[in-house]
């Protein structure tokens, strides 16, 4: 011990450092529980904005196609309300089912368009709006893999000890993993699924 500090003094200050790190390890991992929530929202926003972006690209492509064909009027209602569907859908579970509809829906529409007028194929804008569509649907599935990987890292974090406890104290819970809906997995009907010749 060091000269002129009484044993009394040096438990005092062990207990404050004791204090200060445990006040510092909470404050962390409180800090740590807020950031890694934050971080899912912003996955969840980057998957709504790619579905946006999907949304955006319906008009165009009506567009394009209408001015080549004249294409079936119900046909095109139908993608439209898909489109209008997901834009009016709340939550998470509702913007995910109407985001995958609308993509089904997007899918069924250029086939149909693909195989009822090939020559739409030689249209540069049809193309490059296809090659969107597509691209667009990727970085989908690229941002709901990413979304899923943030709630497995908090959920991680909410359960384990110590962290638990913390977690359970702030109100910090495991959050429910995506989940496809069955429902939203297969292609709606859309029109009649054939445009006219």
């Amino acid at each position: 011990m060091a000269k002129g500090i009484s044993k009394k003094a040096w438990t005092w200050i062990v207990v404050a450092v004791i204090v200060l790190v445990l006040i510092f390890w909470v404050a962390g991992s409180y800090n740590r529980f807020i950031s890694m929530d934050q971080a899912i929202n912003g996955r969840w926003s980057e998957v709504e904005n790619q579905y946006q972006r999907q949304a955006d690209l319906i008009p165009n492509l009506v567009s394009v196609v209408s001015s080549s064909v004249s294409v079936e009027t119900k046909f095109v209602k139908d993608v439209i309300a898909a489109r209008t569907s997901w834009q009016n859908a709340h939550s998470v579970q509702a913007k995910d089912t109407a985001g995958v509809q609308m993509a089904n829906g997007l899918v069924a529409f250029v086939n149909a368009v693909a195989e009822n007028y090939p020559v739409l194929q030689a249209n540069a804008q049809y193309v490059a709006l296809t090659d969107e569509l597509s691209g667009t649907q990727n970085r989908i599935t690229t941002a709901r893999g990413r979304y899923i990987e943030a709630i497995q890292q908090y959920n991680i974090a909410v359960r384990r000890f110590p962290s638990n406890i913390l977690a359970g104290i702030f109100g910090f819970t495991a959050k429910d993993y995506y989940q496809a809906d069955v429902a939203s997995m297969t292609t709606p009907g859309l029109g009649t699924g054939q445009l006219p010749q």
